[in-house]
């Protein structure tokens, strides 16, 4: 059999990208370590190393004695060969990260989002702010992920429309690649955030799992990972457990997303009286906890003095948000059966392990299913740890299988 052309320079692509990917995660080695743990010759070690530091993607970092004959030297990944950029983007704030290609943040910037209704000039605003203030060249930049509140189309990555941020249409993705001239992606922010606690938060090892999101000023949403990877739907519609009708009420109509961007604007204004949104909104939330006692305006707030209150009023007010919250559960486990269910958000963070027990409680008293409930666990945002992941796995595929 005749050998296929282009085969030496596939295995040096695949041996660079084995061996780049390593020193990531147990570097920095020794050429014979890396040789040992990828199955490379000495020589063939020697000549990858080689054409790794040409490319001013490895360097040496230090040394390390050894048996007889001078130190071994140690190589590890440049981090300043390649950043990457992670937004979250709601329509109260714009919080932005950046960090090199070793995943180590290099920058955090806010930006205001009422300052500019045209979602490129806010995005560019932000990058512009995070490159100036991490002081890394813009050429450098390899990839953004930009976290938004609305339904992405899983066929061509474009926003179908959003909820809260009426100015991001179809065409703000290819607007922003033309502006930043790099990749550029958007995704749903709850599906982000599931990203970032599947991979080092409460469903870490996880395959399947249900993320509830909970939050004080986008409601409620909701991400499914089967296995291991986000469950987006046709219509990249999955998720938005908001409009479902709770037991014994009337079901809302015309709220579907087949009606172009109009009648998706008139349903995501209405109240739908009779979903589960509305059972679990700020607005209903609060005005639950005054019932037992707790007064206040802001939801996260009253939820987080209620779980640390330890008052019989305090108590029953979580086991009634609880009872809400588990009706909405019940649902998705009874049809996805998937094992866990994380909640997440700022308002689930209000309410700690103690909601969370609550909610596990309560569904199973009315879901055959065991359901592990659990509270999220990802520090800061994970909306933007999820993009910061979903941009490194981009910009490393790129910059790695670019080896020659």
């Amino acid at each position: 059999m005749s050998q296929r052309p282009g085969t030496p320079r596939l295995l040096r692509q695949l041996n660079d990208r084995a061996a780049l990917e390593l020193l990531l995660s147990a570097g920095p080695l020794t050429r014979t370590q890396l040789g040992t743990r990828t199955g490379l010759s000495k020589v063939t070690a020697s000549q990858l190393l080689a054409r790794l530091e040409e490319r001013d993607l490895v360097r040496v970092v230090g040394s390390r004695a050894g048996g007889r004959g001078p130190n071994a030297a140690l190589y590890a990944v440049v981090p300043e060969s390649a950043y990457v950029a992670a937004l979250d983007v709601s329509a109260h704030r714009v919080t932005a990260t950046i960090a090199d290609i070793t995943g180590r943040i290099v920058s955090d910037v806010a930006v205001d989002p009422s300052t500019s209704d045209d979602p490129v000039a806010l995005v560019h605003t932000a990058v512009m702010r995070l490159v100036d203030t991490a002081g890394v060249p813009l050429d450098k930049l390899r990839a953004c992920v930009i976290g938004t509140p609305g339904v992405v189309d899983p066929r061509t990555g474009d926003i179908r429309f959003s909820f809260d941020l009426m100015s991001w249409h179809e065409g703000v993705l290819e607007a922003l690649r033309a502006d930043l001239e790099r990749s550029v992606m958007i995704e749903n922010d709850v599906n982000l955030a599931a990203l970032a606690e599947h991979s080092e938060g409460a469903a870490s090892g996880v395959s399947e799992f249900v993320l509830i999101w909970l939050s004080a000023g986008g409601g409620v949403g909701m991400s499914t990972m089967i296995d291991g990877r986000v469950h987006r739907g046709r219509s990249g519609g999955a998720g938005e457990i908001g409009y479902l009708p709770v037991p014994g009420a009337p079901m809302p109509t015309d709220v579907g997303l087949s009606g172009g961007y109009e009648s998706l604007r008139d349903a995501s204004s209405r109240e739908l009286p009779h979903s589960f949104q509305a059972l679990v909104k700020a607005g209903q939330v609060v005005e639950l906890a005054a019932r037992y006692g707790i007064e206040g305006t802001d939801v996260t707030e009253v939820v987080a003095a209620a779980s640390t209150a330890g008052t019989p009023g305090a108590d029953a007010f979580l086991d009634a948000f609880a009872e809400r919250l588990a009706r909405g559960v019940a649902a998705v486990t009874v049809i996805l059966d998937p094992g866990l269910v994380v909640l997440g958000g700022d308002v689930a963070r209000a309410g700690g392990t103690k909601l969370a027990e609550r909610v596990q409680a309560a569904t199973a008293r009315i879901a055959p299913n065991a359901t592990e409930v659990a509270l999220g666990s990802v520090e800061g945002s994970p909306v933007v740890r999820g993009a910061l992941l979903h941009a490194l796995r981009h910009a490393r595929e790129e910059v790695f299988s670019s080896t020659v």
